[in-house]
């Protein structure tokens, strides 16, 4: 691209992009960024955007706010010059949409700015429509490493904010995953998740040295395996006979921990806790986005009640998959769903999800989402455990050959 030009991609199904290059300036007040440039043959139109990642969904990006691209002519403008000049790239992206749903903070955010940003080598400035504190403190260990410098908050900092060149919206590939192909430098998933383990290093040294100091002693997850089983807090889709699932996974040999994240708790202690297990176990649900977590070659086991078989495995399966887990998905059986005695084995309900699925998302939502609990038949899901513990304890062995050959 030339100085002085906008070029905006609008082919993806899932979101538009812009780049600015030139004399790049915010004006918040009027949800704009400018183009200034003196070139008296300059016909570039204004451009519109909406910088997040779900274009495809009208109800949602009507409630995300619009920014224009506007080029005006240096020469002739009486408007504000640079209140702050940076030296770097900027990329502007919302963080409003369906932001508060950890799903698609990463889906739709956190992956999408990686991939977006990530060949600028932190040397690049977020600016952020729609801007949340909380959304700073939840990521800000993420975000600090893919960009140096503080966030600009759009609509927050009214000041005029210049650059030389800007991205407006993000690029996204697909459900929680980095295609390698269209990313500079071929970066996948897994460059992604060592994002996250060096955001949240610094973190879980302070969280481990406090345990250490208060005298805390952690279970000896050397000895055994360590099973997480990520606990809804909701009332739906939850393990009714849980106590009983701790009980078997712990005779089957694992060290088990119940993790119930709130949407208070920190992002760090979540990811030490799954960062140092061998195998996960959760419902299908927006928190098993944190399979992210795992570490490569550890089991990852979703539990998919009736009715959610496409979206368990679209959504958390595949992409789990691709960062290297080994993917578990145990579909329940009629008589393990609380829907079985709600509505009777011989109800669609029952024998034809499907068929449900296909009235429209509101019937998924209200029947097989908002009310659904499981009740595992732990004769059945004993097995899912032993193999599991058996993969574990066998990678836990490779992984012990290998580092004393290397000694």
């Amino acid at each position: 691209m030339h100085a002085g030009t906008i070029c905006c991609d609008r082919t993806g199904l899932r979101s538009d992009i812009c780049v600015m290059k030139g004399d790049v300036r915010t004006n918040s007040a009027s949800s704009s960024i400018f183009l200034f440039t003196s070139s008296t043959n300059n016909n570039t139109k204004p451009e519109k955007i909406k910088p997040y990642t779900r274009k495809w969904e009208t109800s949602v990006m009507d409630t995300v706010q619009e920014l224009n691209l506007i080029t005006k002519d240096s020469n002739k403008s009486s408007d504000r010059v640079c209140d702050v000049y940076h030296d770097v790239p900027a990329v502007f992206f919302s963080t409003g949409g369906y932001t508060g749903n950890v799903y698609h903070e990463f889906n739709d955010g956190i992956i999408p700015l990686f991939i977006t940003s990530q060949h600028y080598n932190k040397k690049v400035v977020f600016v952020i429509v729609e801007y949340h504190d909380w959304w700073e403190m939840k990521y800000g260990d993420v975000v600090s490493q893919l960009s140096d410098y503080p966030l600009v908050d759009f609509n927050g900092d009214t000041r005029t904010h210049c650059f030389k060149e800007a991205t407006v919206g993000l690029r996204i590939h697909d459900e929680l995953t980095v295609n390698s192909s269209l990313v500079i430098g071929n970066q996948t998933i897994v460059d992604f998740r060592n994002v996250l383990d060096r955001g949240y290093s610094h973190r879980i040294q302070s969280l481990t040295q406090e345990e250490t100091e208060a005298n805390v002693t952690a279970l000896d997850f050397k000895k055994k395996p360590k099973l997480v089983i990520l606990s809804r807090n909701g009332s739906s889709r939850a393990i009714l006979n849980e106590n009983l699932l701790v009980e078997l996974a712990e005779k089957t040999g694992f060290n088990v921990e119940v993790l119930r994240p709130q949407k208070t708790t920190e992002m760090a202690k979540i990811y030490r806790s799954l960062n140092t297990s061998d195998v996960m176990i959760g419902v299908h649900g927006a928190a098993m986005t944190h399979f992210l977590f795992l570490k490569p070659k550890t089991v990852f086991i979703q539990i998919i009640p009736l009715g959610t078989d496409w979206a368990a495995e679209t959504y958390y399966g595949e992409p789990a998959k691709k960062l290297g887990l080994k993917y578990v998905g145990y579909k329940i059986a009629p008589k393990e769903s609380s829907l079985y005695e709600e509505y009777g084995k011989d109800d669609p309900v029952i024998r034809d999800p499907d068929s449900l699925n296909d009235k429209g998302w509101e019937y998924t939502k209200k029947i097989y989402l908002q009310g659904q609990n499981v009740k595992l038949d732990l004769r059945r899901f004993r097995e899912t455990l032993t193999r599991s513990y058996d993969f574990s304890i066998r990678r836990r062995f490779r992984e012990d050959y290998l580092l004393h050959r290397e000694d």
